[in-house]
């Protein structure tokens, strides 16, 4: 159930154009990265501090099943194999995460981990991503480095908009030096 003192965020995220409401905690480059538990791919809690020790990655959209989406996740898998084994990248979206397993095997995606916000919304409200329209989550890119603090944080104009994939890996490869 969500709060109703929810913080409400207007003119920031549209789709197709047309302005949503984003609600949750904005997140915001210095902040402690507040901690998630969303569903792996057998309903699993995961959460963020099982990769602790690890600069995080958190590519984040509305669902599989849309090709913008798909794109995303496979130019994410692709940007894993340029980076080191200290980076981590997961994926998140409200999708059940049967869906997410399911297009993984069938596009041979094997170099990220996707994870649900299905049950709880956590990460759309600790993270300021949940579409207050249609419960979805809003497109973009968190990373987080080593020491839990946020580095990058995109939230793009329109859900029909990919992230910027150059500036995320730039800030990564910055982070590690």
């Amino acid at each position: 159930m969500i709060d109703i003192n929810t913080t409400e965020r207007k003119n920031i995220f549209a789709v197709k154009g047309n302005p949503v409401t984003l609600l949750g905690n904005p997140i915001k480059v210095g902040d402690v990265a507040p901690e998630i538990v969303a569903s792996g791919s057998a309903l699993q809690d995961v959460k963020l501090s099982d990769f602790k020790g690890k600069v995080v990655v958190v590519s984040v959209f509305p669902s599989i099943d849309t090709a913008v989406c798909a794109n995303q996740t496979r130019a994410f898998n692709k940007r894993a194999t340029e980076l080191s084994d200290e980076v981590v990248i997961l994926t998140i979206s409200k999708d059940l995460p049967f869906a997410l397993g399911r297009f993984c095997a069938a596009e041979g995606i094997n170099n990220i981990h996707t994870l649900s916000d299905f049950k709880f919304s956590k990460f759309g409200l600790e993270y300021g991503f949940l579409v207050k329209e249609n419960m979805l989550l809003a497109r973009g890119v968190v990373i987080i480095d080593k020491a839990g603090i946020v580095k990058y944080v995109e939230i793009t104009k329109d859900i029909i908009e990919e992230p910027n994939y150059d500036k995320a890996v730039a800030v990564v490869k910055e982070i590690l030096g």
